[in-house]
């Protein structure tokens, strides 16, 4: 299978907050369809440098795949230790700044090969997969209003805007707190598909139904523009996401039909 992506466009916005505390790679400016890893984090810490936790997880888990990715080696065991070698470099900048201590960072990651999509995720960050206007995937917020939604406390509706929806109960920090990443393997992939990966900005801006809705008749810069108009009036928090549209799925013939072909054009 041979996925090929569409211009991914993302937005990081400080919102309604004095400073931005989130973070995306690529920057937007620079993204281009043949790109392969996307990033949003968004920090937590505020004095404590949330803003440094969030840009410096997306560069080290950046210079991480770069420097050791190679063909056959992506699995749930690398994107773990991208993570444990985001966790390293939070250690050696806490040592240096003793300051900074106590910063950490939800992360949201998308890697597209050409078999599937790995998706990975810390905190309530979020990745969506739309397709025709359902929701095909979503990963699970590490926070303490989804453990009280999963318990039938609260509904999802209440978590969207309860005092405490902020609290996470992952983050990544360092590695005397040491997590755990979900990872997941994305292999019904098809053209037309749209990923979506957003910080809780945009989560606390449009409930599931609304973004199905939106996913469901708009092309993507028209789905950029409302979320980012939404987002400005409903927001209190910085917002930012990538769109990352899938324009076409080639699946790959076997070697069977193919040979089974061959034989048929000389009958």
């Amino acid at each position: 299978m041979s996925i090929t992506l569409g211009k991914p466009l993302g937005v990081c916005d400080k919102g309604k907050r004095k400073n931005n505390e989130d973070c995306i790679f690529p920057l937007s400016e620079v993204a281009v369809a043949s790109d392969r890893l996307f990033l949003v984090c968004d920090g937590v810490g505020g004095a404590a440098k949330g803003e440094v936790a969030s840009g410096m997880a997306c560069e080290a888990m950046h210079v991480f795949f770069q420097t050791f990715l190679k063909n056959g080696l992506m699995n749930t065991s690398f994107v773990k230790k991208s993570v444990q070698y985001v966790e390293a470099c939070f250690d050696d900048y806490v040592e240096s700044q003793p300051g900074a201590k106590g910063m950490a960072t939800t992360m949201t990651m998308l890697y597209v090969d050409d078999e599937s999509v790995w998706a990975a995720h810390v905190g309530d960050s979020r990745i969506y997969q739309f397709r025709k206007g359902k929701i095909i995937f979503r990963t699970e917020d590490h926070s303490l209003v989804n453990s009280w939604v999963k318990i039938g406390r609260i509904t999802e509706e209440e978590a969207r805007r309860h005092p405490q929806k902020n609290v996470i109960l992952r983050a990544i920090q360092g590695s005397g707190c040491p997590v755990e990443p979900d990872v997941a393997v994305l292999k019904d992939i098809e053209e037309g598909d749209c990923f979506l990966l957003c910080t809780d900005g945009v989560v606390e801006s449009f409930s599931d139904d609304e973004l199905k809705q939106l996913f469901a008749n708009d092309t993507i810069p028209s789905i950029k523009e409302k979320l980012v108009e939404k987002c400005l009036s409903e927001s209190k928090d910085n917002f930012s996401f990538y769109l990352i549209p899938v324009n076409s799925v080639q699946k790959k013939t076997s070697f069977s039909k193919n040979i089974h072909a061959f034989l048929y054009s000389f009958i």
